[in-house]
């Protein structure tokens, strides 16, 4: 399993490209070697891929507009490939208003291109996908609503506990559909904290990413409150190091 960044933790410092390109060289001083591409300005994948070489840098998953996933899949994958990244993420859908069924129709074909591109289409979810519905959960309904080959998840381990789940039993539910994970920690009032400066279980966490096949524990807060979110990405890491 190898530790990562979610750019979206830096994304006020990623909204033109040479901010961008100083971030990855922040984040590759810090430690990381693998990087979720998120919330960040527009990039050519080419230029992308240049920044990554020169920080000795891999982009294992990227957050696009899911419409773009939807209706140009083969271009998805095309540019995917330029920078070497195996992983096309749904950041946020609004399943409440569209419905399960809907999103599978809309979204199966893509997940099919996706996989015979090499690619992994891959599903982030946020404490709504813990509404039930006739006795099930939509994050189950969305499992069930596609084949393991066509959509994988990205398990939000700070929004799995605020839907009102357990994280390490979602973990194990999931298993051999979540090569990726964010870690985040939750801290008293359900505010997000560097990892290991919560109220998580992450030694439980960890070891049930490790026994669930998670290739890639992408460390993410939304919201640092003040603090430097470089420091906290430090933190973070100084926390994980010793689980990669």
């Amino acid at each position: 399993m190898q530790i990562g960044a979610q750019l979206y933790t830096v994304r006020e410092y990623c909204t033109n490209l040479a901010d961008f390109a100083d971030t990855l060289q922040k984040i590759a001083a810090i430690g990381y070697k693998t990087v979720q591409v998120s919330g960040t300005c527009a990039y050519e994948p080419e230029w992308l891929a240049e920044q990554l070489r020169k920080n000795g840098l891999r982009c294992v998953l990227t957050h696009i507009p899911p419409d773009k996933i939807a209706e140009t899949p083969e271009q998805v994958a095309a540019a995917h490939k330029i920078f070497g990244c195996g992983g096309v993420g749904i950041g946020h859908y609004d399943l409440e208003a569209c419905g399960v069924d809907a999103f599978a129709q809309r979204f199966r074909p893509a997940g099919r291109i996706l996989g015979q591109e090499g690619l992994r289409l891959s599903y982030h979810n946020h404490d709504g996908e813990f509404r039930q519905i006739d006795g099930k959960t939509v994050l189950e309904r969305l499992a069930e609503a596609f084949p393991p080959e066509e959509m994988y998840f990205t398990l939000d381990t700070y929004w799995v506990q605020a839907g009102g789940g357990d994280p390490i039993a979602w973990l194990d539910k999931l298993s051999g559909r979540t090569p990726y994970v964010h870690l985040k920690d939750m801290a008293y009032g359900r505010k997000m904290a560097p990892v290991g400066a919560g109220n998580m279980n992450f030694t439980g966490i960890l070891e049930a990413c490790l026994r669930n096949g998670v290739e890639y524990a992408l460390v993410e807060q939304d919201d640092c409150y003040g603090e430097d979110p470089f420091a906290c990405l430090q933190r973070s890491f100084d926390y994980l190091k010793d689980f990669a």
